[in-house]
């Protein structure tokens, strides 16, 4: 069989043009997402093509796969090898004993297989490539044979063993979702902030339009005299820090002995739809630094940012280093992009046309809406945050379990626009944090070689958002003395992984040395059993300075006082 090279670029393009179709609608099945930047994100940076002879292979291997299928017999119980796979979705037996299902299962599975394969024989650049990858999972992952009722003899046999309470129920749990605004991952009843989630004792100190700093009670006779201040992602609400008592992050701050304090962000409405990075790094980060100060009478502190906050923190750090301020002591970045070289899957979606289209919606106010946010996070892993749910909670019908994780997943929040447009573009899409004086903030230009504080950099092995090469370029930006340590897992699984848990694994390096690349680095760690938080734990008492009695009441400076119990009002703000 032979292929000329216009009949395969013809080819090529309409595979690209299939895909994006496809992607499109697949969000418009899930308003509300803003397809329209998403479209535009996903358009090939470059013409698409296929070498003549690979294509003709792949379109030789499929014939002869749909050959194969269809002389296969398919009577009952001739293909139970189509139940047991190890793709969980088809690996009930109930598959291998239907025919129609059992077919419908071989048949995506040579689709799944061919497109994957054409996808990988794709002549363009890796940027466009990674899309055409990226956008064939979302295909593949929206026309799976379990996403169908028709197809799904699972949801099937629920419907016949329960006189079809169960597509009833499923009917049900469609509207309530639509209702909601998102698909429901867990049974969001089960919990309420403040009483089942984000239960650490405290109470907020201090407040402005921007975050709530909440001070939490001590659980030791002794506190160290350098206060802690944990600054969270702005994109998520703080009380991942804190969600149950056996896995919370702050509580086991406040038991070793730390006076601790955290940020907790307002959920912005359109009052702060103006709101700029310089507003956030100088009224939040800086501020909440000063007040820790303040409160306290400490001359330093010791602070924490994860994700997005770790961000905002470097950003503070160097404004304040401009400045001549040496008000924090140490500084921890939990799966933070510093040098955004390596940003993942993300990556994706940034290019010129992207930022600047988002500029043009928002740039000068407006908000990023928190639900858009949490359905691109989602459709990062779509088997598992999308399809999964569609299938168990309209097919079958099924409440999911309680999950606090999965309760703070769909608990999204706002940005403001300017915001988010100025921290795409400087950041993801032009890198300039690491260029020194490449950009200004709070009027200092910021320049990380003078962040010379010691530092604890943490990356998850596994994490899609912030990869452990993302994470673990920090090292090679932060001149200060250093420990680099690597978890297991990704990016939320990873952090919050508390010692009685026993999971997991992490790895360190004694030798003090950080060579460019994370692989080299990897190569002369030791992995140790459990989690990352006892060597935390040691690194940040060497920088606590001593013991001194815990405060009895809050915010014990003139002028500050207990305005609310935690975990305060910000945190209830809905999207």
């Amino acid at each position: 069989m032979n292929f000329d090279p216009k009949q395969a670029q013809d080819t090529a393009q309409k595979m690209q043009q299939m895909w994006t179709d496809a992607w499109g609608q697949l969000l418009q099945a899930f308003k509300p997402v803003d397809v329209g930047a998403v479209a535009t994100s996903m358009q090939p940076l470059q013409a698409v093509g296929f070498s003549p002879e690979r294509l003709a292979q792949l379109q030789k291997q499929y014939l002869d796969g749909v050959h194969a299928l269809w002389n296969q017999s398919w009577g009952a119980g001739s293909s139970a090898d189509a139940g047991g796979r190890s793709d969980r979705r088809f690996a009930a037996e109930e598959w291998g004993k239907n025919p129609l299902s059992a077919f419908s299962v071989a048949a995506y599975e040579l689709q799944a297989r061919t497109l994957n394969a054409m996808a990988d024989a794709v002549q363009a650049d890796e940027k466009t490539r990674a899309r055409i990858r990226f956008s064939v999972e979302q295909f593949l992952a929206a026309s799976a044979p379990s996403n169908f009722l028709a197809f799904n003899v699972e949801a099937q046999k629920k419907a016949l063993e329960t006189n079809g309470e169960s597509l009833a129920a499923g009917m049900a749990n469609l509207l309530k979702d639509i209702q909601q605004g998102h698909i429901s991952m867990t049974d969001e009843s089960r919990f309420e902030v403040g009483k089942n989630v984000a239960t650490t004792e405290g109470a907020v100190v201090f407040q402005n339009e921007l975050f709530q700093l909440i001070e939490y009670k001590p659980l030791t006779a002794k506190v160290y005299e350098k206060p802690f201040l944990m600054v969270p992602p702005c994109i998520n609400k703080y009380y991942i820090l804190d969600l149950q008592p056996d896995n919370s992050f702050i509580r086991n701050a406040v038991a070793l002995g730390h006076r601790t304090f955290v940020v907790s962000w307002r959920n912005p409405d359109m009052s702060l739809a103006g709101k700029t990075w310089d507003d956030y790094i100088e009224d939040a980060i800086i501020k909440a630094i000063a007040t820790v100060k303040e409160i306290t009478g400490a001359k330093q502190i010791n602070t924490l940012g994860f994700c997005v906050g770790g961000t905002m923190l470097s950003n503070g750090l160097a404004v304040l280093a401009a400045r001549g301020d040496d008000s924090v002591a140490s500084a921890t970045f939990l799966t933070t992009l510093i040098d955004f070289t390596e940003t993942g899957i993300l990556d994706v979606f940034i290019d010129e046309n992207f930022v600047r289209l988002r500029e043009m919606q928002m740039g000068q106010g407006g908000l990023m809406a928190g639900q858009d946010l949490a359905s691109t996070f989602s459709f990062l892993r779509p088997n598992d945050l999308v399809w999964n749910y569609v299938v168990g909670n309209y097919l079958k019908g099924e409440t999911p379990p309680a999950f606090d994780l999965l309760y703070w997943n769909c608990d999204s929040t706002n940005l403001p626009g300017p915001y988010y447009a100025w921290y795409l573009r400087n950041f993801y899409l032009e890198n300039k944090l690491v260029q020194p004086g490449g950009v200004t903030v709070c009027g200092e230009k910021l320049d990380l070689r003078q962040v010379k504080l010691p530092v604890y950099v943490y990356g998850s092995r596994e994490d899609h958002i912030v990869p452990i090469g993302g994470a673990y370029a920090s090292t090679q930006v932060l001149p200060g003395k250093k420990r680099f340590v690597m978890g297991a897992s990704g990016h939320i699984a990873g952090v919050i992984n508390p010692p009685a848990k026993k999971k997991r694994s992490h790895w360190t390096r004694e030798d003090g040395k950080f060579p460019a690349a994370v692989d080299d680095w990897i190569a002369g760690a030791t992995e140790h059993p459990g989690s990352w938080w006892d060597d935390w734990a040691a690194w940040l008492k060497g920088h606590a300075g001593k013991q001194i009695a815990a405060p009895k009441t809050y915010g014990r400076a003139p002028g500050f006082k207990a305005l609310e119990a935690a975990p305060g009002s910000y945190v209830r703000q809905k999207a």
